[in-house]
């Protein structure tokens, strides 16, 4: 399983165990998620006005309609607490320039090619693994879909693309409901999945 909003991480297992992949926060990793596109997408607009390769001017014009003159960014984004959610609130505005422009277009195939990194490090190498996305991030369609649908199969061949059950809510309740009929047949650990119970007279 995939799981993008502003962050990113992928878990898997195989039914005995656990694996997962990134998951380390917008400075160490996350790799793929919503700030990490947002921050390549400003990093594109940034280069768009030095006059550097790799630069976007459509970029460039879309962060000075959102942030206001990009001479003025890095004071403004650096000391706030909520940066990762301010880098992720432009992940959209790179996919909504995709189609017209190939910067765009490079960062979400990036981003892609992380995803399916990260999923590719957890998933079972035996049987018949399914791989699933959830979450936020993939609410930007196509842009992002397409090439992810690209890399998994480049990456996992024998994994079959799946379309989530639901949303974390619906997990828990699931959990829930199984725990009350008995043992969950799912693997516990003590940071992925770790059931506690209550003791009383």
């Amino acid at each position: 399983m995939i799981a993008g909003g502003t962050g990113l991480i992928a878990i898997g297992t195989d039914l005995a165990g656990w694996r997962r992949a990134d998951g380390w926060g917008h400075l160490l990793g996350d790799c793929g998620g919503g700030a990490w596109i947002g921050r390549a997408g400003l990093e594109a607009a940034l280069r768009a006005h030095d006059g550097r390769a790799g630069g976007s001017a459509p970029l460039l014009a879309c962060a000075e309609e959102v942030f206001g003159p990009v001479t003025g960014l890095p004071g403004a984004l650096y000391p706030r607490p909520d940066r990762p959610a301010v880098l992720a609130s432009f992940a959209p505005r790179v996919a909504g320039r995709a189609d017209a422009d190939p910067v765009a277009a490079g960062i979400l195939r990036a981003a892609a090619r992380h995803m399916a990194d990260s999923a590719a490090a957890v998933c079972p190498t035996g049987g018949e693994p399914c791989v699933a996305a959830t979450g936020g991030l993939f609410k930007m369609g196509d842009p992002l879909l397409v090439p992810l649908d690209e890399e998994l199969v480049k990456r996992l061949p024998h994994a079959r693309r799946v379309p989530a059950e639901g949303d974390p809510l619906h997990g828990s309740v699931r959990l829930a409901a199984e725990l009350s009929a008995g043992p969950l047949t799912l693997p516990g650990d003590e940071t992925m999945l770790c059931v506690t119970t209550l003791s009383g007279d």
